[in-house]
């Protein structure tokens, strides 16, 4: 598949060259909190809208992780980088590891953050209903943040989220992305991969904390290792971004 270069920035011009891709309720705007607190001269942070959010939010597509894979792919050849780390939050970081299987000598490192697994990510029947139904209406949105925050915030919190949710969003990607991020699995195609894997999980995320990262990705990278922040849910880069930002800055300079 042949990617776009899609709208993208980037802070910092450090050494070490990093592509970050955004969840399924925000566009690249929800790495704003983190931005504050990574070094601005050990890393070069490039930080992607996926079509359909953000300032991409008119751009055509299929709306699936393989074409999120190759448009970022496209930015790094945009930026002149040949090798890099790549950041995925939740949805991201499914697309991130089709990046490593579409460019294997390019990937040099894997931060998930409360990542999907290559295997995706099963919802019963309801569940499904609650999922699929967010993409019309904001109080299914709002039900997921809530919970996947472990119903810790307030109205103000939670209402923000929602907000430049379905601000920064075409319904039609936001609906279309799921079926991507939940249903296929392509973990065989993963088994065993040596990349380094750093995994960082809140510890009130009840969906993708570390049960989940111990059934998925643990089992399938060799050099896979988790970290538990205890305050965050599922949105780290917002909950507690001075806490991920040394997570990560620390498995760089690793």
């Amino acid at each position: 598949m042949t990617g776009r270069v899609l709208p993208y920035d980037v802070h910092g011009d450090g050494p070490r060259r990093v592509l970050a891709l955004h969840n399924w309720f925000g566009d690249r705007t929800s790495f704003a909190p983190l931005r504050a607190h990574l070094d601005d001269a050990s890393g070069s942070y490039a930080f992607v809208d996926c079509r359909g959010y953000g300032e991409a939010v008119d751009h055509p597509g299929e709306y699936t992780m393989e074409e999120v894979a190759a448009d970022a792919l496209a930015v790094a050849d945009d930026l002149g980088w040949d090798t890099f780390s790549v950041i995925g939050h939740s949805m991201g970081g499914k697309a991130a590891q089709l990046m490593l299987l579409d460019a294997p000598g390019r990937i040099e490192s894997i931060i998930g953050i409360s990542a999907v697994s290559a295997a995706g990510f099963p919802l019963d029947e309801e569940t499904w209903g609650l999922f699929a139904g967010a993409a019309e209406d904001p109080a299914h949105r709002r039900a997921i943040i809530d919970n996947t925050t472990g119903g810790r915030y307030g109205d103000a919190w939670l209402q923000g989220l929602v907000d430049r949710s379905v601000g920064r969003s075409s319904a039609t990607a936001f609906r279309a992305y799921l079926d991507s991020w939940s249903r296929t699995d392509f973990h065989e195609r993963v088994r065993d991969n040596p990349v380094p894997v750093l995994l960082v999980v809140g510890a009130h995320d009840p969906a993708l904390g570390a049960d989940a990262m111990e059934a998925t990705w643990l089992r399938w990278y060799p050099n896979a290792r988790l970290e538990v922040l205890k305050d965050a849910g599922h949105y780290a880069p917002e909950e507690t971004p001075q806490a991920l930002a040394e997570a990560i800055e620390a498995f760089l300079a690793s």
